[in-house]
């Protein structure tokens, strides 16, 4: 099993920046990692991805050297466990509100002790069992692979504390679009009720010792840097457009 370069350098006190990936492509998360960004999200929650291509996507984060991560759909224990042995290197999981549902996904995530994670002969993720017993797989998992959940309803802020109590919750995540909505602002992540619902929540969740993580444009997420948000994402196709716009802007000037 891979190392999580990733959660070392959290852990090392330094930010790390991803992309979000809908897309089923092992191509875009391969440049994903070649423009030097240190992790990749495999979005199963809102994208159109396949087991099958989630596993040539992992691999493509692999080789170009980014720890990939995967977002699933829902809390389901059968779901997390199908993404792990695929070999992401942790998961991000939606709507959290709990410290119940929290605990949960720690359980899901590791193994005995620290969880409850159904074992199996020959994953990927236990390199087929090439090579590495599954006893050495076990400690390997358990200390690399990573937990985020994603507070996005007003119970989750309620519960905040109590969730960032959870032991093996390394990241938690305040989702500003379904926040948003859950303000009264749906999309408007500017809105002053959002933005400081927001900084609120960084600064106990940085209080309670946990990583603070979220996602946005390179302005918002500047700002939230100056909160002191590690974890942050912006998506595949936010790149894209700023490229274009870049690219467009540079044309007609040279043509004008």
């Amino acid at each position: 099993m891979l190392a999580n370069k990733m959660k070392a350098k959290l852990a090392a006190g330094q930010p790390v920046f991803g992309v979000s990936v809908m897309i089923p492509s092992p191509q875009i998360v391969e440049m994903v990692g070649r423009l030097g960004f240190d992790w990749v999200l495999i979005d199963f929650e809102h994208g159109a991805i396949s087991p099958e291509t989630l596993q040539a996507m992992v691999m493509a984060a692999e080789a170009s050297g980014i720890t990939p991560i995967a977002r699933p759909a829902s809390h389901s224990e059968q779901e997390i466990t199908k993404l792990l042995d695929a070999g992401v290197l942790g998961v991000q999981v939606p709507h959290v509100s709990t410290a119940e549902e929290a605990a949960a996904v720690v359980a899901a995530v590791k193994f005995h002790p620290l969880g409850q994670r159904g074992l199996a002969v020959g994953t990927r993720a236990a390199q087929y069992g090439i090579g590495l017993s599954q006893a050495e797989f076990v400690v390997q998992a358990n200390r690399e692979t990573l937990v985020c959940v994603q507070l996005e309803d007003l119970p989750a802020l309620d519960n905040l504390e109590a969730i960032c109590a959870v032991d093996g919750v390394d990241v938690v995540f305040v989702g500003p679009s379904d926040l948003s909505q859950a303000l009264g602002f749906p999309g408007r992540h500017d809105a002053p009720a959002v933005q400081e619902t927001m900084r609120q929540a960084f600064t106990r969740i940085i209080s309670a010792g946990k990583w603070a993580g979220t996602t946005g444009e390179t302005a918002s997420i500047r700002a939230y840097r100056n909160c002191g948000v590690s974890y942050c994402y912006t998506h595949v196709t936010r790149i894209l457009r700023t490229g274009a716009a870049e690219f467009f802007k540079g044309v007609q000037d040279s043509a004008s």
